[in-house]
């Protein structure tokens, strides 16, 4: 079943960031990810965007009823205001929404938010105990803060890419963002401690997230292995670092990956594989031993995996205990039965799009966690409203309309 929200606040909850209040700069996927967390745990996020174009994310595929489903995707829960940052009013405008917010996430360049005028030292003249949170790709300082980065160049620079695809050939990039996706939760992780820090001891933070170092923290075996070795990971194919059995393997009707992290487990599968003999080789009798032999291994789990199907031994694994998938499509994911029971599919009403299907929160809470209260704003959706807030006037917000500082949305 599909659980159906609607756009609308309905009651007042009692959510871990409720009273907190974001203001977002920022575009495509690390900071506004971030910023969608700690909106679905209830603060209250204001995205300010650029007028006319607002994130680039809203111009990416595909589009339902002219919106973009990415921006829809991981700008729920949020507030839009359309400011022209390059003018002094749309300056000041920020500037008055920071002195009661707890916290600015930004994921321009370095030196962006400066030449702005909406840098650290600027907020904190208006708010001293401000949570300011930068996400970049090479981090504020260093001699390549100023040089850009996109998800692929973030693995690149990371080294994530150098161990991924098949020894000796050209890197496959990962199939996910995970450049972006690491520094956004680290980004998420820094921006919560921020705030705990000022509830605790009455004082702001400022707060640097380098997506490249954010994926280098990630890299746990690899960076470990080079550090107390001095060896250089490699990339391992469809192999683990550390262990085997452990990879991706081809049945009769598809493919599965089967886990073994333990000597006990080994013997289950090669129970269920019908390799009774082979389990007892020496060279198979313990952790190292299965990783030095690997090729051996694989020599002979490889043609009985070949000869069965992915559903009867994914059954008779999982009956033991032993780690093991279908190597799932999306369509898979959202069909299966867990996927269903834990309702992951959640379905909201966009004032544009209509009705649109979406991930919910990967978090459960036992009562007042991470739910869906309003849908991704269009661009300048809440300008007036925000502006109100904070005191303008109609014939003030008039007037930063007509001077192109501020812009509201086309009509639904």
């Amino acid at each position: 079943m599909i659980r159906r929200l609607h756009n609308l606040r309905t009651c007042i909850v009692a959510r871990p960031l409720s009273g907190i209040r974001v203001l977002e700069l920022g575009n495509l996927l690390a900071g506004p990810f971030c910023g969608m967390l700690l909106g679905d745990m209830g603060a209250d996020v204001i995205k300010i965007e650029p007028r006319r174009t607002g994130d680039m994310i809203r111009n990416t595929q595909p589009h339902l009823e002219g919106e973009s489903a990415n921006y829809i995707a991981i700008n729920r829960n949020k507030r839009s205001i359309a400011i022209d940052l390059k003018q002094s009013a749309g300056r000041d405008i920020v500037l008055k929404l920071a002195e009661t917010s707890d916290l600015v996430l930004e994921n321009f360049r370095p030196g962006v938010m400066d030449q702005l005028g909406l840098g650290i030292e600027h907020i904190r003249q208006v708010n001293p105990e401000i949570v300011y949170v930068s996400v970049s790709g090479f981090g504020q300082t260093g001699p390549l803060r100023d040089r850009a980065a996109v998800n692929l160049v973030i693995e690149a620079a990371s080294g994530s890419l150098s161990v991924t695809g098949k020894p000796d050939d050209i890197p496959m990039r990962p199939g996910v963002q995970t450049g972006d996706m690491f520094g956004a939760m680290f980004a998420t992780y820094a921006a919560l401690a921020g705030l705990m820090g000022k509830l605790r001891h009455g004082e702001g933070r400022q707060i640097d997230v380098s997506l490249v170092e954010a994926s280098v923290a990630a890299a746990v075996w690899e960076t470990s292995e080079y550090l107390a070795t001095g060896n250089v990971p490699q990339a391992l194919g469809h192999k683990h670092r550390l262990t085997a059995p452990y990879q991706v393997f081809r049945a009769s009707d598809g493919l599965l990956v089967i886990g073994c992290p333990n000597d006990q487990l080994f013997q289950k599968i090669m129970n269920v594989l019908g390799l009774h003999e082979a389990a007892k080789d020496t060279r198979f009798a313990g952790y190292g031993l299965r990783k030095a032999n690997e090729q051996a291994l694989l020599d002979v789990i490889e043609p009985a995996i070949a000869k069965r199907r992915v559903a009867e031994l994914v059954q008779a694994l999982s009956a033991l205990g032993v780690p093991c998938s279908k190597v799932n499509s999306y369509k898979d994911v959202f069909d299966n039965e867990q996927s269903k029971a834990r309702q992951i599919e959640i379905e909201g009403v966009h004032r544009r799009a209509g009705p649109v299907r979406m991930v919910r929160n990967a978090v459960l809470f036992d009562k007042d966690g991470p739910a869906l209260d309003r849908m991704a704003p269009l661009l300048g959706e809440q300008t007036v409203e925000i502006l109100s807030e904070y005191g303008y006037a109609p014939d003030a917000i008039r007037k930063l309309i007509d001077d192109k500082v501020v812009d509201l949305p086309a009509e639904a």
